[in-house]
């Protein structure tokens, strides 16, 4: 259930449902709620559920890109016997003729129902012609000897049984609205008129996918659990009674194992003992109110965090809850008085005021002060008001917004002699402020503020004063304002440092009312919106960047006319002055252009490092550092890098020409800040020149004028050009490379090894681009990022990007650790191994130590955003306690216990965090990537292919334009479009299929066609060119794909190319690069190299000869149109891990990307 980004819902008094984006400024109706009036709504991010005035439960599922669909399947089973062969006829122990999988439930294809009327079904029955990633013969079945057994899909002597699975997928249609909640056709089963429900839960656990948590409370004080709500059933199947120490009266549910109740004695029962196999719990425990005289009345709860209200309507804070202890310890006051509140994503607490009915937000709440600091209203109006265009938000844009500091000053009115401005309507008074709050004739435009910025305040007015020029708010302007005493919503701000008593328009200023501003609209006041109930549980805010949706202070427009005035008055001499000076210089230039030019020697940058000798004894040696930089008489630069070293107590030295520097990569090393240097023959020897600063920033500020240095070298600014090959690190680095005009000819093509990489900025985890400039990028969280253009950014110091391209780019992946066990008679399993066995905490190859408290960040930018957790959705399944167990390490594991079992692990997992500058935008698409790929042609445009996270594919011709899903029979891993629209795919068992019908018409196709792979191989990945098609296996073997034509797209067989490869990519002229491990060099065996295939003659020799090797200890996968990633384990130099590379050739523009697999049908 894909939501669409962080929204926050709200339910006016009148029942009406609204929402509020994180990047909108107004509340907007929902479009689905039809005549029905809702009480209140409990959001996740996938979905809303709501009780409607008639106590009956409906849900709000939000239309995506993806469909939510369910796949149904029944087996049909038949024994062979002498007379007639196989038949359906089978022995009285057997299974039945139409089972499931597992043949003891018996489903026949005529008995499948939808679960409610709110489903459809997608197509008819048919037949799955797949096993085990292989084509099955026509029929589809699949033999054994006899049930159950492991099916083949040749039947042999000893086939004594069969079956064939046929598939059926039902898709949910009621989306974008509300749908009502199906009640058992037993009237016993119907449970009571719910009047509180909350949703949560989805932090337990990632299985089955998208699942929730669902409580409510009847009418009668009974909690009903909710089952089987997931992504695939987000109505769930039934509501189960669960017991309670009394009768309840409203419930919370947190996203993780927090769930608590109030009871109509005023007390709090906090569920205990949930986790992912129990998510209904075990237990209550009866909770104490802070007032025993005044009982709790509402609570609501998050990660770490219980807020409540009681019966007075005061707000308490509970201290110490955590997944250890959910009860806490003991009850904090909180100033304010509350309807309801609500505590959404990251803690953030909201809340509906008594008075008012404002909705409030928590400000300062973050994970070391969970409380927060005071409260503070939404200035957002509604959607479609008649009191928008003078609403807080267009006059805090005209920034007439009246705070309390001007507030105070504002009661004087006119001086003698002063004509008072007229009296405005709404939109008109907005109308005439500018965005600096002054008018066209750059006076203030707003009356009463322009002259009482820089006065003190005003006395009382008496009666003799002169009126105010903001008249008060209301029908009638005679009336006075009420004292704030009446207002009791107003003390809900910590009491903090002592303020002068506001005026009540001021204390309504705070909550973005529109009673202080001097409109003499009487409807503004009745149309502001009164809320009875906020949910954030879909809502993100993150501490550092809040939405737009709360008032700002105004600019002090006094402050700054003095300034223009100043520089209104100086322009005109500056102007002259400068005209002077750029005609005096231009004389002096004239008078010396005979003098040849100067060519100065500058050092620009000398330091300490140390360098790793290349020799032996290898170890890091103290060097003196310089870079010179020159300039020449046509103005290039040229600059050499000295490395000044003792040996042997003689002085020597070691220098680089920095335009033979082909890139400069950091190191990932936990010992050293490093970094290398490569150029053509140290990348044939495979031996970098590395160095290692003293601090982070030190190495940061050489890479970058290092680069900088590189760049002017070789006269390259700006963006990358259309023509790029890009690049990433393992720690998300970006660069690019300009390809020369002679990299692929035929005839003498120049190295690979020459190639130059500069870096660009951002931080992703793959990239793919066409030859249209269309750059995307992918983050380690699977968000999809596009490339804007503009210099380098990104975390290093020098790498800015310009000023004007800069954006701000997040990022969050998980890091893992193993702890590994061994059984002993005495004690069972505990943390004492044996002496060959792998360190009990690990990472996954068990030859790294890792523990808990020292793993680090792998650098500074990035930073801790959870605890350490067991991962429970580890392949091959896990007990209870998230264990896996094996007969020995290393070993294959499985989730249960057997008695030749002696060792096990489990892995835990946490979060980390980046947030730097780049030339990267997200992309507005609420869908989380692991693939893309991309194909420009004059005819068709753009072309972009997709694999969601959860295997779903999609496509859309034209960036920009709606994504169209792609039906699957099973989940995909990888897609790639070629030149002539042919796309192949590989799903995630290993199998391969070629999409048919592909056109500029019709860019989705019309069917898969599953291609056999190699014998008794997996592939993982596939890349098309014009002609060719090329794959890898599991086991790093590179296959070519044989008899491609334009009649019969999918080929005839695979042939072996070479091993050792992790990645291909196949250019628009049939070219072939790949990343290879274990290329011999010099000194050393390397892994990831990005190899060019040599003598690929298309219709000859589309295979190829021999391999050029060029930059890399590392590369992952190579694409040969544009990006390529680049990765550095720890210790070793720059390690591409893929590479993407873009040719620009006659008509054939972008490429196909490096995991995803692509063919034409014509």
């Amino acid at each position: 259930m894909p939501g669409p980004g962080s929204m926050l819902w709200a339910v006016d008094v009148f029942g009406r449902v609204y929402t509020l984006s994180a990047s909108g400024q107004a509340w907007e109706r929902l479009c689905g709620d039809g005549p029905r009036e809702f009480k209140r709504v409990s959001a996740a991010k996938p979905c809303c559920w709501g009780i409607a005035c008639d106590h009956q439960v409906y849900v709000y599922v939000h239309a995506g890109d993806l469909p939510i669909r369910c796949q149904e399947e029944a087996y049909e089973n038949q024994r062979w016997n002498p007379v007639t062969g196989f038949c359906e006829k089978l022995l009285p122990s057997d299974r039945w003729p139409w089972s499931d999988a597992t043949g003891l439930e018996h489903r026949a294809l005529g008995g499948f129902a939808l679960p409610s009327a709110h489903w459809e079904w997608e197509q008819d029955w048919h037949l799955d012609h797949n096993c085990h990633g292989e084509p099955t013969a026509q029929g589809g079945w699949t033999y054994a000897m006899d049930f159950p057994a492991a099916y083949t899909k040749e039947q042999r002597w000893n086939s004594c049984v069969r079956r064939r699975r046929w598939i059926r997928f039902r898709r949910y249609a009621a989306r974008d609205a509300w749908a009502q909640i199906p009640s058992p056709e037993d009237p016993k089963q119907l449970p009571d008129p719910f009047s509180d429900l909350s949703v949560g839960g989805w932090e337990i656990s990632e299985e089955p996918a998208g699942r929730l948590s669902v409580w409510a409370v009847s009418l009668q004080g009974k909690v009903w659990y909710r089952e089987g709500v997931c992504h695939h059933n987000p109505e769930g199947s039934s509501w189960s009674l669960v017991s309670a120490p009394g009768e309840a009266v409203q419930i919370s549910c947190g996203p993780d194992d927090l769930v608590w109740a109030t009871l109509w004695e005023g007390q709090a029962a906090v569920r205990e003992g949930i986790d992912r196999n129990n998510p209904q719990g075990l237990s209550w425990t009866v909770v104490e109110p802070p007032d025993p005289a005044c009982g709790l009345l509402h609570v609501s709860v998050g990660v770490n965090v219980v807020w409540a209200l009681t019966k007075d309507r005061k707000v308490w804070f509970r201290r110490g809850v955590n997944s250890h202890n959910p009860s806490g310890t003991s009850w904090i006051g909180m100033v304010g008085e509350l309807v309801m509140l609500d505590v959404g994503l990251n803690d953030q607490v909201w809340g509906v005021g008594c008075e008012e009915r404002a909705v409030l937000f928590r400000q300062g709440v973050t994970r070391s002060e969970l409380s927060g600091k005071a409260w503070k209203a939404l200035a957002c109006g509604r959607d479609g008001d008649r009191s928008q265009a003078g609403s807080a938000t267009s006059l805090l844009s005209a920034g007439c917004f009246f705070t309390d500091d001007i507030r105070e000053q504002s009661g004087s009115g006119p001086h003698p002699g002063e004509e008072r401005p007229p009296d405005l309507e709404g939109a008109d008074a907005a109308s005439t402020c500018g965005e600096d709050g002054r008018g066209e004739d750059g006076a203030p435009a707003c009356p009463g503020v322009s002259a009482l910025s820089e006065t003190p305040p005003a006395p009382e007015k008496g009666p003799e004063d002169p009126p105010s020029p903001c008249p008060p708010p209301g029908p009638g302007a005679s009336e006075p304002e009420p004292p704030p005493a009446e207002l009791r919503w107003s003390n809900i701000d910590l009491k903090e440092a002592a303020k002068p008593p506001p005026t009540a328009s001021s204390a309504l200023a705070e909550t973005g009312s529109l009673g202080s501003f001097g409109l003499e609209d009487p409807l503004l006041a009745d149309e502001r919106p009164l809320w009875a109930w906020v949910s954030g549980g879909a809502c993100l805010v993150e501490p550092q960047g809040p939405p737009k949706w709360f008032p700002r202070p105004a600019p002090r427009p006094l402050l700054l006319s003095p300034l223009l005035s100043l520089r209104a008055q100086t322009s005109a001499w500056r102007t002259q002055i400068l005209q002077q000076l750029s005609e005096r210089t231009r004389r002096e230039n004239q008078d010396f252009q005979h003098y040849e030019q100067a060519r100065p020697s500058v050092w620009v940058k000398t330091g300490s490092l140390q360098w790793w000798r290349s020799w032996k004894p290898h170890k890091w040696v103290d060097v003196r550092v310089a870079l010179e930089q020159f300039t020449g008489q046509d103005g290039a630069r040229d600059s050499i890098l000295f490395l000044y070293y003792m040996h042997f107590e003689e002085k020597k030295y070691i220098h680089v020409f920095l335009n033979e520097v082909t890139i400069l990569v950091e190191i990932l090393n936990e010992a050293k800040h490093s970094f290398a240097l490569y150029t053509p023959e140290r990348t044939k020897q495979r031996w970098p020149l590395r160095l290692a600063a003293p601090t982070e920033q030190e190495m940061r500020d050489w890479v970058s004028l290092l680069s900088a240095a590189c760049c002017e070298g070789r006269a390259l600014g700006g963006h990358p050009s259309r023509r790029a090959i890009w690049s990433l690190t393992c720690k998300g680095d970006v660069f690019a490379s300009e390809p020369t005009p002679h990299l692929e000819d035929p005839a003498r093509p120049d190295p690979c090894n020459q190639m130059f990489w500069r870096q660009v900025g951002g931080h992703l985890r793959l990239v793919e681009s066409s030859s249209r400039g269309v750059t995307w990028g992918l983050g380690y969280d699977h968000t999809a990022w596009v490339y804007t253009g503009g210099g380098p950014g990104g975390s290093s110091s020098g790498l800015s990007s310009s000023g004007e391209h800069a954006h701000t780019q997040t990022d969050v992946k998980c890091v893992y650790i193993y702890e590994n066990q061994r059984w002993n008679p005495v004690s069972g399993y505990s943390s004492r191994g044996l002496p060959t066995d792998r360190y009990m905490w690990s990472d996954a190859s068990g030859l790294q130590e890792r523990t808990k408290d020292h793993t680090k960040p792998p650098s500074p930018q990035w930073a801790w955003a959870s605890d350490w957790f067991v991962d429970f959705g580890i392949s091959g399944g896990t007990d209870r306690e998230g264990w896996q167990y094996a007969a020995d390490f290393p070993a294959s594991y499985h989730g249960h216990k057997t008695i030749k079992d002696f060792v096990r692990r489990r892995r835990w997992w946490a979060e980390l965090t980046l947030l730097t500058g780049s030339n990267w935008i997200k992309t507005i698409l609420h869908l989380p990537l692991i693939r893309t790929s991309f194909f420009f042609s004059f005819l068709a445009g753009v072309a972009l292919w997709a694999v969601s996270d959860k295997g779903d594919v999609l496509c859309r011709l034209g960036v920009g334009s709606s994504w169209l899903h792609v039906g699957t029979d099973q989940p995909f891993l990888s897609v790639s479009i070629g030149s002539f629209h042919q796309v192949w795919a590989v799903a995630q068992d290993g199998s391969v299929f070629f999409r048919g019908s592909v056109s500029t018409k019709k860019p989705e196709g019309d069917g898969w066609y599953h291609i056999p792979s190699p014998p008794k191989q997996k592939l993982k990945q596939v890349s098309v060119g014009r002609t060719s098609v090329f794959s890898v296996d599991q086991n790093g073997n590179l296959w070519y794909r044989q008899g491609i034509t334009p009649s019969y797209p999918q080929g005839s067989a695979w042939e072996h190319v070479s091993n050792n490869v992790r990645r291909v990519s196949v250019g628009p002229l049939d070219q072939v690069w790949v990343i290879a491990d274990k290329v011999q060099g010099s000194h050393s065996l390397s892994c990831g190299t990005v190899c060019h295939r040599l003598g690929v003659r298309p219709g000859m020799q589309p295979k190829g000869l021999s391999w050029d090797y060029g930059i890399g200890v590392g590369h992952i996968h190579s694409f040969l149109y544009l990006s390529a990633l680049l990765s550095h384990p720890e210790g070793d130099s720059g390690r591409i891990t893929s590479i993407y590379i873009y040719k620009r050739v006659m008509k054939f523009r972008p490429r196909t990307k490096q995991q995803n697999y692509t063919s034409q049908k014509h």
